[in-house]
């Protein structure tokens, strides 16, 4: 037995061996599509773009678990959550790829304004890394309890309130300038880090968790009207979460049409800030042996495709799945990959840079070799979906969603730290807990026991797991896209190549020794 005193065995850097230090930037709700550096020409990302000029932009990447916290443990974990659980932390058979840093003796940290991770679901992932700073007011931080007696109106503008009242509705109100706003904040907290570190430490790992340009979309006033000049109304900073949201008259067009704006002042704004950090990282020569990830756990839909915003509970197009990564790499000439890609291949890239030992099983597969070139290709397929909803299976020639089209059958959340995302304005909103009807299993790979609890369809029409929607999305529909149809405009799920798609997604389901019941529910049983 390994004696618990023990204190980890550093492993040197090694000269020849690759980057030296990784710092990993996830900028939230990123779309690909309004990026200068992806086509965009609707917003200004004149730093992003800087970035990408001298990065490798993967033009094949994609999100797999979904939303927020799924998307985080694919990273920071390396395994797939949709398909056993909605939302959570890090469970006890698995760890945070910063203690398997810790353990190698890398000096890792972690900057974040991101409030779920401080938030029942998401609260143990920062615990592993070496330092940690919380950078407060963000969306629903309950910072503050009371608005600022002395706020006249800025630099935070008159805006709406959305459904419910949010811990930012009150922070806002104590912002005396733009660097006091939690994006800004966090990026200059990030330069000033880099400005500390380098060249202090034989290796390091820094996680940028910066939750822009994820609604609220609210920016001061050099940013609030560069795309739209409706001054004699509240800024729209809360964007409805639905489809046919005009339709139905959630919302009409002219407040569409100024969030879809205000989303962009927020990018143009968080853009802005990213330059202070590579500013730091000009300064300090550590291009030179630093890769940088710039991620995203998704993407946002701002009025396209049925009126749809937000990220509501409906198949996973490529508006909000496709996603953006570019990855500067020192030694590798800027360019493109076309290679499929997702988020656990991050994890796994870093495992392999750094020689890292996980115990738990993942799912991603080492980016290395594209990114130095010496292969074209790391994977020949990738899931993509939430939890207990469609499944998506995606290789290099097309996407196909597979719809509820099966019974409707039990569906499982296997977890030992139950909890799904919190509410604040809904306390009682909770996952609702295990009863008798509960049992202990194993996850993959793993000898730990873990609570399996079981939701009926009527279980999931009373809400008992948030997230999951409306009976599981029963009755959906199975879709299926080429790879050149980027718009997703032509459904081929009629044509003869469903069936290479059914037999790849019950391949996929197979190979990651999916719960049974999710063979059942799509009807691939």
């Amino acid at each position: 037995m390994t004696d618990p005193f023990q204190t980890p065995d550093p492993q040197p850097f090694v000269d020849g061996s690759g980057p030296r230090n990784v710092v990993v930037i996830l900028l939230d709700s990123l779309n690909r599509r309004m990026l200068g550096c992806y086509g965009g020409t609707e917003f200004e990302t004149p730093n992003l773009d800087r970035l990408a000029a001298r990065s490798l932009r993967f033009d094949r990447h994609y999100a797999a678990s979904l939303p927020c916290m799924p998307a985080r443990h694919d990273i920071l974990c390396g395994a797939w959550d949709f398909l056993w659980r909605p939302w959570g932390s890090i469970e006890i058979w698995e760890s945070n790829i910063a203690r398997e840093m810790k353990m190698s003796g890398v000096a890792t940290g972690i900057i974040t304004d991101h409030p779920h991770l401080f938030e029942t679901g998401g609260e143990n992932y920062h615990t592993d890394f070496g330092m940690w700073d919380y950078v407060r007011g963000h969306e629903g931080d309950p910072w503050r309890l009371r608005e600022d007696p002395s706020w006249v109106g800025t630099p935070a503008l008159p805006a709406t309130e959305g459904w419910v009242h949010r811990g930012y509705d009150t922070s806002r109100t104590w912002f005396r300038d733009e660097a006091d706003f939690p994006g800004p904040r966090t990026m200059q907290g990030t330069a000033d880090w880099l400005d500390r570190n380098a060249g202090h430490h034989d290796r390091f790992f820094l996680f940028v968790d910066e939750f822009d340009p994820h609604e609220p979309f609210d920016t001061p006033e050099r940013w609030a009207y560069r795309y739209h000049d409706q001054r004699d109304e509240p800024l729209e900073i809360w964007p409805p979460y639905g489809r046919e949201v005009l339709e139905k008259g959630i919302i009409t067009a002219r407040q569409a049409e100024q969030l879809r704006a205000n989303y962009g002042a927020k990018l143009s704004m968080i853009d802005h800030w990213l330059g202070k950090v590579l500013d730091s990282m000009d300064r300090h020569g550590l291009w030179d042996d630093t890769a940088l990830f710039l991620v995203t756990d998704h993407g946002h839909y701002l009025g396209e495709r049925n009126e749809m915003f937000g990220k509501p509970l409906s198949p996973i197009y490529n508006l909000l799945g496709a996603i953006p990564m570019l990855v500067a790499w020192p030694g590798a000439e800027p360019g493109s990959r076309d290679a499929l890609t997702t988020s656990v291949d991050v994890h796994a890239t870093l495992a392999d840079l750094f020689d890292l030992k996980v115990e738990h099983r993942t799912h991603g597969v080492s980016l290395r070799d594209v990114i130095e070139g010496t292969k074209p290709a790391a994977r020949d397929h990738l899931l993509q979906g939430y939890f207990g909803r469609e499944v998506n299976v995606i290789d290099k020639d097309g996407k196909y969603i597979r719809g509820v089209e099966g019974e409707q059958t039990d569906v499982s959340v296997w977890s030992n730290r139950w909890s799904t995302m919190p509410v604040h304005a809904f306390p009682r909103l909770s996952l609702a807990r295990p009863d008798d009807r509960a049992t202990l299993d194993h996850m993959p790979g793993s000898d730990v026991p873990v609570i399996r609890q079981p939701f009926t369809a009527d279980d999931l029409n009373s809400g008992a797991v948030y997230l999951a929607g409306r009976t599981a999305g029963h009755g959906s529909v199975s879709e299926l896209y080429d790879a050149s149809d980027t718009d997703e405009s032509e459904d081929l799920a009629d044509s003869s190549r469903s069936a290479h798609y059914v037999d790849l997604l019950h391949h996929a389901l197979t190979e990651v020794e999916a719960p049974a019941e999710q063979f059942v529910r799509l009807g691939l049983d």
